[in-house]
């Protein structure tokens, strides 16, 4: 009886890219996620996965079930341009380097690995030709590119580098998708939701079950200096600005008018239209980052269900590369692997 590739994820954060694996028809056996406040997401939309919620120092390789396939988005705050870019200098950075250890000795047919724009700039070039020595010496072919996930059907700009690592035994190395012809807009995404939003209950605390929409909630409070220096808002026939991970950075919603420059690196709400100027709902975050609306964020405080958002690979862009991947190892008429009969 056939059986689906089946994959193991690390870094797995809520499951975006877990989402647009299983999508692409792989099935996801192992997760490895150490943030506790998002291991409930994790074990609520995929009740059939293991979830290991260790951090991946203290996995070695016999916890590990046979898989066709490793992924995962490693850590991306120790490269981020937007943060202390210390690369390898940071723990999280180092993470990496694990998840090359485990990709090593698990030998699967396939891995993939996600990371921000950031590790590609010059203050990151000696430890990302390290990096690449790294992966170059599993024996594997290695191809890794710049892609914008706004090129594959996600309605906002999500610049991410991309490495995919096929086995020897595979005919031919990855190839990237082409971008498709036309994009998604916000239109596109979260027009049917701009009149059922709630704001979050006192200390942006959630509403939970009584929101007729999962997760369709927005953090309220006051806005940064930071948030104010430029434009945050994008119309309704333009892609998203990034989602990020904190909720206080979240776009307006496109509803508003766009904000005005009074000067340098300071702009102001439209006078007398303030009352517009919400930030997306996190369910809206997650629209745009593509997740199904049967997918559900589980959280008390709201900022984490953004930060879940924010941290995810958005799921098309995932199932756009996982549909590559799977073409690539049904032509190469390789075997999913199967499990050992217990008894």
């Amino acid at each position: 009886m056939a059986t689906n590739f089946k994959v193991a994820s690390f870094f797995s954060g809520a499951g975006g890219l877990d989402t647009g694996f299983h999508q692409a028809g792989f099935e996801i056996v192992y997760a490895n996620e150490y943030d506790k406040r998002v291991t409930p997401t994790l074990r609520h939309n995929f009740p059939n996965t293991f979830v290991d919620d260790r951090s991946i120092t203290l996995v070695q390789p016999e916890d590990i079930p046979d898989v066709d396939g490793i992924i995962g988005g490693p850590p991306c705050q120790s490269w981020s341009e937007a943060g202390a870019k210390r690369g390898f200098g940071d723990a999280r950075g180092q993470v990496f380097l694990d998840y090359i250890r485990l990709i090593k000795a698990k030998k699967p047919k396939f891995f993939l690995a996600e990371n921000v724009a950031g590790m590609l700039s010059k203050t990151h070039a000696e430890a990302f030709q390290f990096l690449i020595s790294e992966m170059e010496a599993l024996d594997y072919h290695l191809e890794f590119k710049l892609l914008n996930a706004a090129d594959y059907g996600v309605p906002e700009d999500r610049f991410r580098v991309i490495f995919v690592g096929y086995q020897r035994s595979l005919p031919n190395p990855f190839k990237f998708p082409e971008p498709l012809k036309q994009k998604m807009t916000l239109k596109d995404a979260i027009w049917d939701l701009r009149n059922s939003a709630r704001p979050a209950l006192p200390g942006n605390k959630t509403n939970g079950s009584s929101l007729p929409v999962k997760n369709h909630e927005f953090l309220v409070g006051g806005f940064s200096s930071m948030f104010m220096s430029r434009n945050r808002v994008r119309g309704w026939d333009e892609q998203s600005f990034t989602i990020q991970a904190g909720a206080r950075h979240a776009p307006i919603h496109p509803s508003a008018p766009k904000m005005v420059k009074i000067e340098a690196d300071k702009h102001t709400f439209v006078e007398g239209k303030e009352y517009l100027y919400r930030r997306l709902t996190v369910r809206e975050a997650a629209r745009i980052q593509t997740f199904p609306d049967d997918f559900e964020f589980i959280y008390t405080d709201v900022a984490d269900g953004y930060k879940m958002v924010g941290n995810a690979v958005a799921v098309k862009f995932a199932k756009a590369l996982a549909d590559v991947i799977m073409a690539d190892l049904e032509a190469g008429s390789l075997a999913p692997v199967a499990y050992a009969l217990q008894g």
